[in-house]
């Protein structure tokens, strides 16, 4: 006997939110020439004074992780980014260590090397200064999840090897 479509049972239950919490985000890496833009962070709380990608945030309510990266690319450096040019680079699921045990975090990572206009610092009450790097002389402190993931992109053109489709840390 099959189950009728559209039942309770095809629902979580209201107490599965309360024992997990999983928030995505979404990350995109301006890149050109062997470089990548980033901030270097103030004001948020989280991380002051350690270079970052320079847009990057938490995936809104009905928003799919695209829309969220070239959201992030307008409020954050004042550019035009198309959906079509946002490219995948990794997924990263992570514990944050010393943090909550049931929340985790899952980053998706993503580059571009086309946009329309100047990136700029859009707040600057959360980025102290914006800056191209080149991957082999990145700065320090660098946020220590990113750090992996940049490694790996720098690896990954250095050495020909592909990028890991999916990276862990703090498990």
């Amino acid at each position: 006997m099959s189950e009728a479509v559209g039942t309770e049972t095809d629902r979580y239950s209201e107490g599965d939110h309360d024992r997990f919490s999983l928030v995505p985000a979404a990350y995109l890496y301006f890149r050109r020439e062997g470089q990548v833009l980033l901030q270097l962070r103030q004001g948020t709380g989280y991380r002051d004074g350690f270079w970052a990608c320079a847009a990057a945030g938490h995936v809104e309510e009905g928003e799919s992780v695209i829309d969220a990266a070239v959201r992030e690319a307008h409020e954050e450096l004042g550019v035009v980014v198309a959906p079509d040019d946002v490219r995948p680079l990794t997924v990263l699921h992570r514990g944050e260590p010393g943090g909550p045990a049931i929340e985790q975090r899952v980053d998706f990572m993503f580059e571009v090397t086309r946009w329309t206009g100047t990136p700029t610092i859009q707040e600057p009450e959360k980025a102290a200064e914006l800056a191209w790097f080149p991957f082999v002389g990145l700065p320090e402190p660098l946020v220590p999840h990113e750090a992996v993931v940049l490694g790996a992109v720098h690896d990954a053109g250095r050495h020909g090897t592909e990028m890991p489709r999916l990276l862990t840390l703090g498990f």
